[in-house]
């Protein structure tokens, strides 16, 4: 994939964790701890603003580990699994939040989340599996906020399938989006480097090393034009963003 842009990150997204799509081609980003929330164009790799969520009394602070967008809100994800929900806010301002706990805490470690609109459905990437039955799988929940709808099962792809050929010996999610082009599911891993393209029905359509230089990868967003976003961490260097040309045609699933 070729590189369009890389832009250095401001020292307060230092650990960025997850990216959102904004209706007019910006994205939010989150930090790791805090509950500080920026809007950058992508474009130019500019701060737009940045607000806050958090009580009448505190900023908000958990493990943030995710963020997405879904029906005009926005929402981020914990490590254990509780999902945050609130409104954009303008510069400065701090917002109020609303915490739905889906209850999947100690099911796994979370560091992704992203919406199916087709499903109405949050996708949870699952970093690190703790249920016994599903070790040696890519776990991926899918969870409706709406009380009385119907659960869905979560989406297990055994790890020998995802891996294929390449070098890794786990697999370790990131972040998820969600192609809004095919509907398929694009998934980062930090650890090992990896992209991986799945669809909603669990078969592989790509498993490859992520392109260019990525240390940290933690955050990734695709928009409808076809650029690839991807968040590192800072390491030895500050944290970027860095944009790719994605293509915008499907690919056939990889055969077993």
């Amino acid at each position: 994939m070729r590189v369009l842009a890389r832009w250095i990150l401001p020292r307060e997204l230092g650990e960025i964790s997850g990216l959102a799509l904004a209706t007019d081609g910006s994205v939010f980003a989150h930090g790791d701890e805090r509950g500080q929330i920026f809007r950058i164009d992508p474009r130019r790799g500019v701060v737009l603003k940045r607000f806050t969520i958090g009580t009448l009394k505190s900023e908000a602070t958990d493990d943030f580990e995710g963020m997405t967008t879904a029906e005009r809100r926005l929402f981020v994800v914990s490590s254990s699994g509780m999902l945050y929900e609130f409104a954009e806010g303008a510069a400065g301002e701090q917002v109020r939040f609303s915490a739905h706990d889906t209850q999947l805490e100690g099911q796994c470690e979370f560091e992704g989340v992203a919406w199916d609109p087709s499903l109405d459905a949050f996708l949870l990437a699952c970093k690190d599996v703790a249920t016994r039955d599903l070790r040696g799988h890519l776990v991926v929940y899918r969870w409706r906020l709406r009380p009385g709808d119907e659960p869905l099962a979560p989406l297990t792809i055994p790890l020998s399938r995802v891996i294929g050929t390449n070098p890794w010996k786990q697999l370790h999610p990131s972040d998820i989006t969600v192609d809004p082009a095919t509907g398929n599911y694009v998934i980062i891993a930090a650890q090992e480097r990896a992209l991986i393209v799945i669809t909603p029905r669990g078969e592989v359509v790509r498993s490859t090393t992520l392109p260019g230089v990525h240390a940290q990868a933690e955050a990734v967003a695709l928009t409808a034009e076809g650029i690839l976003i991807v968040g590192d961490e800072a390491t030895t260097r500050a944290a970027t963003l860095t944009l790719y040309h994605w293509p915008l045609t499907a690919v056939a699933p990889v055969k077993p």
